[in-house]
């Protein structure tokens, strides 16, 4: 039998996931709450609700282990694109030369969704809240479009107004992300904008100004305050995020034991946090608990933005202009600018704090790459796999290639997986600049990470009150 035909596991609808896995409860120090930017003391549950909708706030705080998924909203991922298909890359272990070693490269392929990333996992799910309470208007940022085309595409779906603040320079770089939105009913302005009092700071020092999803983030938040009607939505970082995104987690797990195979390693990219938890919280419960201690678990960033690689655990403002809510997280701080790198959804100056907490603790590594090695590899995984992957997924790519030629180095079998984030066929500019030898790389100065560090605005906060 030609092993090609069995090369995908694909599930039946109903084995679609009925809940989320929430690893708060499990987590191995407590969760830092939301900091009210204003005062410096842990925000109101009626401040916070004020910002986002209230059952997502709900959530974020939630210390059940898991949290069910409303049958209308599991419906309607079924009927949209769930679950999707585990992948075993027998074409990409033939191009590196690893085939008959013992090594298997398998990759979770959420390029999928109507809007050809992970996003909309949480995007239906904030979209089926805010019309449940009567929300008129989502409003967010964007930094790569993935996810403002994923927002656009549930509020369209629940008859929801959408506005994206999307960061100017991948409102320059992708134009199809933004026509794609469009499509959805989507306002999308490039960030910084005259529409704000947040966004008008930088932009009449600077009209050309290449944003950052910090400034896009504030003006938002800023948007979302205008209006009682109007709720902010956030693609990552915080909690319910990561827990709406582990039904990607917990369709692998079902695979793999479909298959009678446990990964070794577990990799995927890192902007803000949302596709790698949700791709290993599942998986880390179980690490935790002592069921996989061996796993390996990577989290993989680019070297213009490595925020965990680089940056410090700390206090610091999700957003320039010091709007949005404290978090501590690893952090390049709120006022870094990062390069107009082509993986948008990498730009963030922040770490999820789940994310943070699993890596100042030793559970998950972190690693950095280039942009021209990560698109080097996502051009030899769509000549091996057929699929062009966003600029964001050929950062794990490229770590799953240097985690199976390390194991044929030493002579050792390993199972690896990397969730395939999303495709890249609203990116081909940055394939055209690779092919054309145009792309440059940018790495991230120490003395601009400690200038931004120790800039007199980052918050202050005394744990010792909460």
């Amino acid at each position: 039998m030609n092993k090609y035909l069995n090369s995908r596991v694909i599930l039946n609808p109903n084995e679609t996931p009925k809940e989320w896995v929430n690893i708060i409860p499990n987590l191995p120090i407590p969760m830092t709450p939301l900091i009210n930017p204003m005062d410096g003391k842990p925000a109101s549950f009626e401040l916070a609700c004020k910002i986002f909708p209230k059952s997502c706030i709900l959530q974020d705080s939630s210390i059940e282990e898991s949290i069910p998924i409303p049958n209308e909203l599991r419906e309607i991922y079924v009927k949209t694109y769930r679950p999707t298909p585990l992948h075993r890359a027998y074409g990409l272990e033939r191009k590196i030369g690893i085939k008959g070693e013992g090594i298997k490269i398998f990759y979770k392929n959420e390029s999928l969704s109507p809007t050809g990333s992970h996003k909309p996992n949480t995007a239906l799910a904030q979209a089926y809240y805010a019309q449940k309470e009567g929300v008129k208007e989502l409003v967010t940022e964007t930094g790569a479009g993935q996810w403002g085309s994923g927002l656009s595409f549930g509020c369209n779906l629940f008859n929801l107004k959408c506005t994206v603040y999307m960061v100017r320079a991948s409102f320059l770089q992708k134009p199809g992300r933004k026509i794609l939105m469009k499509a959805y009913n989507a306002e999308v302005y490039p960030s910084p904008s005259n529409l704000t009092e947040s966004g008008r700071s930088y932009y009449e020092k600077d009209p050309e100004h290449p944003g950052s999803l910090g400034i896009a983030i504030s003006e938002a938040v800023e948007h979302s305050l205008s209006d009682p009607n109007i709720k902010y939505s956030l693609g990552s970082v915080v909690n319910f995020v990561l827990l709406h995104q582990t039904i990607i987690g917990q369709e692998l797990k079902i695979q793999f034991n479909k298959l009678h195979i446990k990964p070794d390693i577990l990799i995927g990219c890192m902007g803000g946090g949302s596709n790698f938890g949700g791709f290993i919280i599942p998986y880390i419960n179980d690490k935790i608990n002592g069921v996989q201690s061996d796993l390996e678990v990577i989290g993989v960033e680019p070297r213009a933005c490595p925020s965990v690689c680089k940056g410090q655990y700390i206090w610091d403002y999700g957003d320039s202009a010091k709007k949005a809510p404290i978090l501590k997280m690893y952090t390049l701080g709120h006022n870094f600018i990062p390069s107009p790198i082509h993986a948008g959804g990498l730009r963030y100056h922040g770490m999820a704090p789940i994310i943070s907490i699993l890596h100042k603790k030793n559970i998950i590594s972190s690693v950095m790459h280039h942009q021209t090695e990560a698109i080097a590899a996502g051009l030899a995984f769509a000549q091996a796999e057929g699929i062009l992957p966003a600029p964001e997924a050929c950062h794990a790519i490229k770590e799953a290639i240097d985690q199976a030629l390390k194991a044929k180095d030493n002579n050792e079998k390993k199972v690896i997986a990397f969730n395939l984030s999303g495709h890249g066929f609203f990116d081909l500019s940055a394939y055209n600049d690779y092919l054309l030898d145009k792309l440059i790389d940018y790495e991230l100065p120490d003395i601009e990470i400690h200038k931004a560090l120790t800039a007199d605005d980052m918050p202050k906060i005394n744990e010792t009150e909460f």
